[in-house]
């Protein structure tokens, strides 16, 4: 991403990144600060739990596919209306370091739209992120079964909620909010922020991409390595395109597909690996 330079009126212009118009300029300090606090609140801590996770997974006797790595599970066993209220606390406060952002961009005096978050272009973007859901979701799973059959992954188990009326619903929206908060920080902001100070392109996208795959990490190796794969490819998208957009789209599809997929076959195809 390029790096923002300021002009004579105070001002600064987005030379080469998503999005443009004018920003306030902000000193070096608050932005490498700021980042760290966003990043802390979220999916760097992320990082640092899957982490510890996966130590505790390898130090663990067994193999790693022997374990699970379960994505969403229940809070509140035998008592739904609770589980349920849990789950949406679950999904809504993730989502708070996404209004940070939002509020860190508008106090810069661009707002979301600088990163191409927004509904200007909302047929472009979900067709473009069928298209690259279609590929990386394939691609992925692919890798996941050839990373659990060789013993570098966990078993990963996409949900594991009782049969009740919400479990549909709420597998919905956590996957919506896993591509929201991770493709707006870990992309739109994050690229954003190191191009403004001064990181170089290449620079920037392996911090992406390495921060992606490292809280993926809980789920072994190849969580690690696929995550950071896309990682790139979202990266090169990201600059191509100029938003987030599709990207978010592309996410939710996979995420979804992954969610309500395992729901519906679970324990009834062989080649689907579960718990």
């Amino acid at each position: 991403m390029a790096r923002v330079e300021a002009s004579e009126n105070g001002r600064t212009v987005d030379a080469g990144g998503a999005g443009t118009g004018d920003a306030r300029v902000l000193e070096p300090r608050t932005l490498r600060s700021e980042t760290l606090l966003v990043l802390a609140l979220s999916l760097g801590a992320s990082a640092l739990s899957a982490l510890i996770s996966f130590i505790g997974s390898v130090t663990k006797p067994g193999g790693l596919k022997d374990q699970a790595a379960t994505l969403v599970g229940t809070h509140a066993p035998g008592r739904p209306w609770l589980d349920l209220a849990w789950q949406l606390f679950g999904i809504a406060t993730a989502l708070v370091p996404v209004a940070l952002v939002a509020h860190l961009l508008a106090r810069e005096g661009t707002g979301m739209p600088v990163i191409g978050f927004d509904l200007r272009r909302p047929r472009s973007d979900v067709l473009r992120g069928a298209v690259v859901a279609a590929v990386i979701g394939g691609t992925g799973l692919l890798f996941y079964l050839g990373a659990r059959a060789s013993g570098a992954n966990l078993t990963v188990v996409p949900e594991s909620l009782p049969d009740v009326w919400w479990k549909i619903p709420v597998l919905i929206a956590s996957a919506i909010q896993n591509a929201v908060l991770e493709e707006v920080i870990v992309v739109g902001y994050l690229l954003r922020r190191l191009g403004q100070l001064g990181w170089t392109p290449m620079g920037a996208l392996v911090a992406s991409s390495v921060l992606r795959g490292s809280y993926h990490l809980y789920q072994g190796i190849g969580g690690l390595l696929g995550n950071m794969a896309m990682g790139v490819v979202f990266v090169l998208l990201y600059r191509r395109w100029g938003r987030v957009g599709p990207l978010v789209a592309a996410h939710s599809l996979i995420d979804i597909v992954a969610f309500v997929g395992y729901a519906v076959l679970a324990g009834k195809v062989g080649w689907l690996p579960t718990a």
